[in-house]
């Protein structure tokens, strides 16, 4: 029988009768201010997972390995169980949100170099920043899977840079989420989605993310389903191409 483990701001997670597999069931719902603003969107949870579905699926056939086992319905998907680390491991190539005010910048300026940030996964605590020796200290990872993380962060990073651009869109930031299959071995989990990303039109700046919600720009389910036609056209794309 099937059982409700875990709701959060997006998604829900459920056991199913195969103890290695959950059930994630996307919301229609989209979240800021670690919660505090909530509202709902119909249609956004399948456009989310449809996003998702796609951006994993490429990158297993890259040969990143993830949790994602397969898309059963609009807006659900089955994956393997992971336990999690409390950790979102944050990519930047460009100056834009906290990024910005923390330092004083004009979002929009292209970074040297991706900045790379890791922050423990805690809405109480709003999310704080945490360096690895904080990380091994507390016991949430090893030194080992740290430096796996991270070259999973700069192999989908060279990735999706690539893929979105296709799409005529600019990867800013995004963020990512890890798991432990029982196995021990450390696999990309959670979602990629403009739920977790910033994307901007190459053309023209506008905002194409979670953003849109955040700053009262553009209707959100709308914006993910535009993202949605371009990333299928430019996989299509690559595909005939391949």
């Amino acid at each position: 029988m099937e059982k409700l483990l875990y709701t959060g701001k997006a998604k829900q997670m459920w056991q199913t009768t195969d103890p290695d597999v959950l059930r994630v069931v996307y919301l229609d719902q989209a979240t800021a201010l670690n919660g505090k603003q909530k509202d709902h969107f119909v249609g956004k949870g399948a456009a989310a997972n449809a996003i998702s579905t796609l951006v994993f699926q490429y990158l297993i056939n890259h040969g990143i390995k993830t949790h994602f086992l397969k898309k059963v319905a609009p807006n659900e998907d089955l994956v393997k169980k992971c336990q999690m680390f409390p950790l979102e491991f944050v990519t930047r190539n460009v100056v834009a949100g906290h990024f910005a005010s923390r330092y004083g910048l004009q979002e929009g300026q292209l970074l040297v170099e991706p900045v790379e940030e890791t922050f423990y996964k805690s809405d109480e605590l709003d999310d704080p920043f945490i360096n690895e020796s904080a990380t091994i200290a507390l016991k949430i990872a090893t030194h080992q899977e740290i430096v796996r993380m991270w070259n999973i962060c700069r192999e989908v990073n060279g990735l999706l840079k690539l893929l979105f651009a296709k799409a005529g869109l600019q990867l800013v930031d995004f963020k990512l989420e890890f798991g432990r299959l029982s196995n021990g071995e450390v696999v990309l989990a959670d979602e990629f989605s403009p739920d977790n990303c910033r994307l901007w039109d190459l053309s023209t700046g506008q905002h194409m993310d979670k953003d849109v919600y955040r700053r009262q720009l553009a209707d959100l389910t709308q914006t993910y389903a535009e993202v949605l036609e371009r990333l299928q056209g430019a996989i299509e794309e690559e595909n005939q191409n391949d």
